[in-house]
């Protein structure tokens, strides 16, 4: 076995595209990963990613930034301000873990601090199947079997009272316009994969609670780290603090910089020569190094390894190759961080982004780094996320 390993944009960016490489990145993780869209390639993928296109279309997600989203992000943001401080990621866990329950179809029926911090600690045990790959050998059986009791604590006490209750009005011949728009509905709606067995929604559903949450708050604590290094070094510029529009700059270059995992990896279906690399069987990889990739001076200019929001990238996305491309590019990025500004639009009518909405409030607040509590970095996940990040508010 041969593992190759691409650094360049261009390159990473034609090689994300081809077909007949497949997702590696989870193989090891495939107690959860195995079947989710991520992980599914070819008439499977379709299958699944056309059922589920259903839910992410531009009106629902305009809906849930104007309707829902403000509310929740209100909500949750008010003991914070009271106290005065807040954890960055402990704020993004409580804003994002109910948006993207009620984006994935997950009932939490009670709305409690207790509800969600079991859905949470779940999660947080999940999380640890995507980089199975990157843990010490002595540790994955242990590992795997925490996942298996999270799978099953997560299928009992959320997954399978979600389903039911969807599944009746279904079977009701309840008006699609009084059905939950969420993607566990869609599923279920979708004759092809309605059929799949329980277990495989359910690791779905996990997936888009761990992917839709998780990526959005590390994503969130990297801008954040970010600004304030950026507002330090252009005091000039401080009346950019509160303006949504540059906000949404400082987090696509972030989520640039910052992908949520630092490479993926491919593995040919069949036998094939690839210009570049040569010939690959099947039990080769292609280890796409994402962080350089979105670095690529060829790119992103001479000073593309630093954070720039004003940055002119020219035709390429603003974000690089963070969301993948083509047919695997992720399908909730436009929930995340909105859409590309055109001419025309203005406030009212644009889309930002969850992410860049809460930068928005975080700096309309004064947030601020706390000088006697400094950030921490995540030392257990094996990526450069942040665990810790306090601030003050007000």
């Amino acid at each position: 076995m041969t593992d190759h390993l691409v650094t360049s944009y261009d390159q990473a960016e034609t090689l994300l595209r081809r077909p007949d490489l497949r997702q590696a990145l989870y193989d090891a993780g495939a107690i959860l990963m195995k079947d989710v869209l991520v992980n599914l390639h070819g008439a499977e993928h379709r299958v699944r990613r056309s059922a589920e296109a259903r839910v992410f279309r531009r009106d629902l997600f305009v809906h849930y930034e104007k309707e829902v989203f403000p509310r929740t992000l209100e909500e949750t943001l008010r003991p914070f301000l009271a106290e005065g401080r807040a954890d960055v990621c402990s704020l993004g866990y409580a804003v994002m873990l109910n948006l993207t329950a009620d984006f994935t179809g997950i009932d939490r029926p009670e709305r409690s601090a207790e509800e969600t911090g079991a859905l949470l600690g779940i999660l947080r045990t999940l999380g640890k199947a995507p980089t199975l790959g990157q843990t010490l050998a002595q540790d994955k059986d242990r590992i795997r079997a925490e996942i298996e009791q999270a799978l099953a604590l997560f299928d009992q006490r959320f997954f399978a009272p979600s389903r039911a209750r969807r599944q009746a009005l279904i079977d009701a011949g309840t008006p699609e316009e009084a059905l939950p728009r969420d993607v566990l509905t869609a599923l279920l709606r979708d004759p092809r994969t309605a059929r799949e067995p329980g277990d495989v929604l359910m690791k779905e559903a996990a997936f888009y609670l761990l992917a839709g949450a998780f990526t959005s708050i590390h994503s969130m604590t990297h801008a954040v780290h970010r600004l304030f290094e950026w507002f330090a070094a252009h005091p000039d510029q401080a009346h950019l603090r509160t303006d949504i529009d540059f906000l949404q700059r400082a987090a696509w270059e972030t989520a640039r910089l910052h992908p949520s995992s630092p490479i993926t990896r491919r593995r040919p279906v069949a036998p094939v020569d690839i210009p570049g690399l040569g010939h690959l069987e099947p039990e080769d990889t292609v280890t796409i190094d994402l962080l350089a990739a979105n670095r690529d001076p060829a790119r992103f200019g001479a000073d593309a390894a630093a954070f720039n929001p004003l940055r002119d990238t020219g035709a390429q996305p603003w974000y690089g190759l963070s969301f993948g491309t083509g047919i695997h590019a992720c399908i909730g990025r436009q929930l995340a961080l909105g859409v590309l500004p055109r001419d025309d639009s203005g406030a009212q009518d644009r889309q930002y982004g969850t992410i860049p909405l809460v930068l928005h409030a975080l700096m309309r607040h004064g947030a601020r780094p706390d000088p006697d509590n400094p950030p921490r970095m995540d030392t257990i996940s094996g990526r450069p996320n942040w665990a810790v990040y306090p601030v003050m508010l007000g």
